[in-house]
């Protein structure tokens, strides 16, 4: 056993972020699907660390402390970025945004449970490999599984939930891009015009972009990121356990919202968007590829034949639903097709994954503010509460009685 403590952890990462970026570059393959540089070197990695551990007693053991924060950095970022006026503009894209959203959860939740019967199994088990892990993610996954176990009698949910959103992460790493590749083809691209010297990129549309900021520019961000985290925190410990219970990383990006808008009103404060952004960047690149290579590739494999058929069917499921429907939907543009690939992104997967599905496509495809405004959103805030509510109206169906 190889154990790697938090520094080599980080070190480990980083090299797999540039492993990435040299196949990408090198691969007209993985340019062509628009497949991301966190996602390409992580899973070659855990490919590896599973190749290792089948044919060899070798096993490496990363330690995961700072995947967390990151996360929650990356969240923090989102909410100090979200400009209300900003939203308000966006409203009505947004709202219909939503509505499709909670259209895949109910899509997700009728799968799950349809397959489950017809296979025999548990329907909670479907529910498992439905909205709870895809959509919701390893957080909602956890939670849910927990109150499987203990208030269903349900052995080993939290297990099986693990699982699903781990299988839902690679995925929706791999077919955002692919979807909008075959989307783009059918839509007018933006035209390429050269931005002003003082152009700043909105939200994480140009991850690679040079930004200018300043040590004193720099140092506030990342005190307001801190206080977001801190406050964040604090906030979802005290909910945890009431009816109003809701995940950490939604906490700190509501408190990031309420943060820039606040100190915006009331003394005038414009956040430095420039150093928020590039902290943002390396901690959503950081954290994917954190979790990517440390995925347990061993527990998919172990997962039994049904479930992984319900997955199955759900990742060719979200495909269709963000051709037929999200693309459709959303306007029949270029921004309904960045959409798309981000709605596979979280639809699958989590909020990063999304935006690095959208940022491998604007990449390569031109930028799309208002996917960029719309996703982050709905993904990492709204879809939670809407989740809730779907969950528990087919959790009151008469099938588990």
């Amino acid at each position: 056993m190889i154990n790697l403590d938090t520094l080599e952890t980080l070190v480990a990462a980083s090299l797999v972020l540039l492993l990435g970026r040299k196949l990408v570059s090198s691969s007209s393959l993985l340019r062509t699907y628009s497949i991301p540089e966190p996602v390409v070197g992580g899973l070659l990695v855990a490919l590896l660390l599973f190749g290792l551990r089948s044919f060899s007693s070798v096993q490496v053991q990363f330690d995961n402390t700072l995947q967390g924060p990151l996360m929650l950095a990356f969240f923090a970022t989102i909410g100090l970025n979200a400009n209300l006026a900003s939203l308000k503009a966006g409203g009505r894209t947004l709202a219909l945004f939503l509505g499709v959203v909670v259209g895949l959860l109910v899509l997700q939740d009728a799968i799950g449970i349809g397959m489950a019967k017809l296979m025999g199994l548990d329907p909670l088990i479907g529910l498992l490999g439905a909205s709870v892990t895809l959509s919701g993610g390893h957080g909602t996954g956890a939670a849910w599984g927990k109150v499987f176990s203990e208030r269903h009698g349900l052995v080993a949910a939290t297990e099986i939930a693990i699982a699903c959103a781990t299988f839902g992460l690679v995925l929706g790493g791999l077919i955002g891009g692919p979807v909008a590749g075959f989307l783009v083809k059918r839509v007018k691209l933006p035209s390429v015009q050269k931005a002003p010297a003082d152009h700043t990129p909105l939200s994480f549309e140009q991850p690679k972009a040079e930004q200018l900021i300043t040590p004193q520019a720099f140092i506030e961000a990342l005190a307001l990121i801190a206080v977001s985290l801190s406050a964040g925190t604090l906030i979802a410990n005290q909910l945890n356990g009431t009816a109003f219970e809701l995940p950490t990383f939604v906490c700190v990006l509501f408190v990031g919202v309420v943060l820039s808008n606040g100190l915006s009103l009331l003394i005038g404060y414009k956040i430095f968007e420039r150093a928020i952004l590039v902290l943002g960047n390396v901690s959503l690149s950081l954290f994917l590829a954190m979790a990517l290579m440390s995925l347990r590739l061993w527990d998919l494999a172990s997962l039994a034949l049904p479930v992984l058929l319900i997955l199955a069917v759900q990742a060719v499921a979200m495909a269709a639903y963000a051709v037929f429907v999200t693309f459709r939907v959303m306007g029949k543009n270029y921004d309904a097709a960045v959409l798309a690939a981000g709605h596979c992104g979280f639809g699958l997967g989590a909020t990063p994954t999304a935006i690095a599905n959208m940022q491998a496509v604007t990449d390569r495809f031109g930028p799309s503010p208002l996917a960029f405004l719309v996703v982050p959103m709905v993904s990492a805030f709204f879809i939670d509460i809407a989740n809730a509510i779907v969950i528990k109206l087919f959790l009151a169906l008469p099938i588990y009685n």
